[in-house]
């Protein structure tokens, strides 16, 4: 029987998971990053009032995630974007809501991310949080035997290299992989698939960053608070304008607002890349590619930059390939004799 491998990527807009594998495809789903608590379980509504969302139970409390979690929406949005995120109700709801979402009781290998700059002081804790029985609610439980975390945009270089066929003639090649997420603007530089600790980290200037600069120049424009960040975000990446009070109003003249973020962004980076001219490499992906795609052609003018396709989803599918090439080394080992059964002297 062969290991069931799965991988969830709870950012902090948007968590994504793998909901199946077919050959080489790799399939995958999201929904906000957003879990609204109540006393009791809010799904079980009448049917016409239901929604694509799950419960998830928790230290008293329910937490409903999933894709339609917006129609469950107060006055009040509770994001959390800080460095223990991991450690919050809110992100345990998210992880547990995408494997209920999963259909799978029993995961082998769970492949989860965290921000460059968090990996060493929280890997540890986050596998053994990961690892265990989850109650996902409706009456359903998970077991997850193993838990494994990596840098987020080590996934995005694991999904780039298989999908170039790149993965072998990239051994010791430098590398550079740019990942503008909903918090935090990561990047990390590798030899082949090995992570360079001292040139690769993340700071909190990502998509949320972007977001919050816009609406404070229009709340000034217009006169009023506006915050709906979620209109700006799909306004500016389908290059339409918002609609405010009724009518259009477009974002072209906020563009160097954007651009300017992504480049601060971007000049940080470049302050712990002190080579750029050997990268072999240059990958950009994440769910903020889009806003932060300008400033990094800009950093490097003579160089190719690789712009993964379906990028929001990179990472979580080079979480998969990384689990499931893992899980078979695991089981190779695992099968093979010990050290008595072929004579060798211990």
């Amino acid at each position: 029987m062969s290991l069931v491998v799965r991988a969830v990527d709870v950012g902090y807009r948007q968590t994504k998971f793998v909901t199946g594998i077919a050959g080489a495809s790799i399939r995958c789903a999201s929904f906000p990053s957003v879990a609204y608590p109540s006393k009791r379980d809010q799904t079980k509504l009448a049917a016409i009032e239901r929604r694509q969302t799950v419960s998830v139970p928790i230290g008293g409390l329910f937490y409903e995630v999933g894709p339609d979690v917006a129609l469950a929406a107060d006055a009040f949005r509770a994001s959390q974007m800080h460095d223990r995120f991991t450690d919050t109700p809110e992100y345990l709801a998210l992880l547990r809501g995408a494997l209920r979402m999963m259909n799978v009781p029993v995961i082998d290998l769970l492949v989860v991310g965290l921000p460059v700059a968090l990996l060493t002081l929280r890997k540890a804790s986050l596998e053994k949080a990961m690892t265990g029985i989850h109650d996902v609610g409706g009456g359903k439980r998970v077991e997850v035997k193993k838990a494994m975390v990596m840098a987020q945009p080590q996934g995005a270089l694991v999904y780039y290299a298989t999908a170039t066929n790149r993965l072998a003639g990239m051994k010791d090649q430098p590398s550079l992989v740019v990942d503008p997420g909903g918090r935090t603007f990561d990047w990390l530089v590798s030899r082949g698939m090995r992570l360079v600790q001292k040139k690769s980290h993340s700071l909190n200037r990502g998509v949320s960053d972007v977001l919050r600069a816009v609406a404070s120049e229009i709340s000034m424009e217009i006169g009023t608070r506006y915050m709906d960040v979620d209109a700006i975000d799909e306004a500016l990446r389908l290059e339409r304008p918002l609609i405010l009070h009724q009518r259009p109003y477009d974002l072209v003249r906020l563009q160097r607002v954007v651009d300017k973020l992504a480049e601060q962004a971007v000049s940080s980076m470049m302050q712990w890349i002190d080579d750029p001219y050997s990268l072999r490499h240059i990958v950009l992906t994440g769910g903020g590619a889009w806003l932060f795609k300008r400033a990094v052609k800009a950093a490097f003018p003579k160089q190719k930059i690789q712009v993964l396709r379906d990028p929001m989803y990179a990472n979580v599918r080079g979480f998969q390939i990384a689990g499931m090439n893992f899980a078979q080394t695991q089981a190779t080992v695992d099968h093979l004799p010990n050290a008595k059964q072929v004579g060798v002297k211990s």
